[in-house]
């Protein structure tokens, strides 16, 4: 399924502000929210979600930058909202929807009147180097991540103010009767819970480190700089909160002889002067292997020759790019006195004088080619 442009969801400029994205995403929010489409929930859920989405990519610098760039295909695996349930997007986005709905909003009856504060665990971000060979195929990587977790032996008890409830209430006497007023509990910060037994190495918190040996599916056609989220694989959160997500940075390892560009490859092929002029068969090394590539007799130096589909496939699926050989002539440096004399012989030789056709194209012809 293809996805909607970010911006044609939240239907905004490619320009707009960053408070016109805010505004743009909590009028969506209003006009979605499933209390409020009780007749088509399902469907209301779906285009609630969907926005949230564009709202988590175009909020962030970052991401925004990489999205405009080089779209759906420069954010994959950052986004999480299409893979959020509804209360984790109520969890993450609460300020919007305060904003939006008030204090006691309801979501799935979830709202902040009738529960806890979600607390969500800190975001771990990793290198992972790739060669040309895993970025071309894809691969699933197993590596080791000291990540915060809830420490064994702990125990949470409720907090002493609010009952659990993470809120308390205050009634006050004024003029126009009793006033009753609602607000977050300022010793346990709403969460409702306090931790009453920390065990030996946890933090105040009662998380410890520990070592994770976490796997990574990395899909294939992947760019350097892209990051991949793998969900709930950083820091876990106290009270039974919302781990948070490993960002996996993207390196690539530069290949000893294919020198890539975009989806396509390139490889830099020396000839001699007899096999420019007779023709030969060559061997070149492809990304999974090798190949063998004709060489006409009279090949010019500059000519570029391409293999369709030798390239690395396309991240969103649409193919793969070419594998483009450029034929270079090499011109020996030292040759002997037999060889001199063959080539004085051949100075004015009809055959060795240049006579470039139209078949024959310049430089900035091929520069051209390249970049159309």
């Amino acid at each position: 399924m293809v996805k909607k442009d970010y911006y044609e969801v939240l239907g905004i400029a490619r320009n707009a502000s960053s408070e016109e994205i805010k505004k743009a995403y909590r009028k969506l929010a209003i006009k979605y929210h499933p209390d409020k489409n009780l007749d088509n929930k399902k469907n209301a859920e779906e285009k609630f979600k969907e926005a949230a989405e564009a709202y988590e990519i175009l909020s962030n610098t970052e991401k925004r930058k990489r999205y405009d760039k080089f779209g759906h295909s420069g954010v994959k695996g950052s986004s999480s909202s299409s893979e959020m349930n509804m209360e984790d997007i109520f969890a993450n986005f609460g300020d919007i929807f305060a904003d939006a709905f008030g204090e006691g909003f309801s979501s799935f009856g979830f709202g902040r009147s009738a529960r806890h504060k979600t607390i969500k665990g800190s975001d771990l971000r990793i290198k992972v180097k790739l060669s040309l060979e895993e970025i071309a195929n894809g691969i699933e990587k197993k590596v080791k991540v000291k990540r915060l977790k809830v420490a064994k032996g702990i125990t949470i008890k409720n907090c002493y103010y609010c009952k659990g409830v993470g809120q308390t209430t205050r009634v006050t006497n004024t003029i126009l009767g009793r006033m009753q007023t609602t607000s977050q509990c300022h010793s346990c910060s709403g969460i409702g819970k306090k931790i009453e037994n920390i065990p030996y190495g946890a933090n105040k918190h009662g998380l410890i480190k520990e070592e994770e040996l976490v796997n990574i599916k990395i899909p294939a056609g992947l760019t350097e700089g892209i990051q991949l989220k793998v969900s709930g694989k950083g820091n876990e959160a106290p009270f039974g909160g919302i781990p948070g997500d490993l960002i996996v940075l993207i390196e690539e390892i530069a290949h000893p002889k294919l020198k890539r560009e975009g989806n396509n490859l390139h490889y830099d092929l020396y000839i001699s002067f007899p096999d420019a002029i007779l023709g030969a068969s060559k061997e070149i090394p492809t990304i999974n292997g090798k190949a063998r590539i004709k060489i006409d007799p009279g090949t010019q130096s500059g000519k570029t020759l391409r293999l369709k589909n030798k390239g690395l496939p396309n991240i969103e699926g649409y193919g793969y790019g070419s594998l483009l050989i450029h034929v270079n002539v090499w011109t020996p440096k030292k040759i002997n006195e037999e060889q001199k004399k063959f080539f004085e012989k051949m100075r004015k030789n009809e055959n060795f004088l240049p006579h470039p056709g139209n078949s024959e194209k310049s430089f900035f012809d091929r520069v051209r080619e390249m970049f159309s």
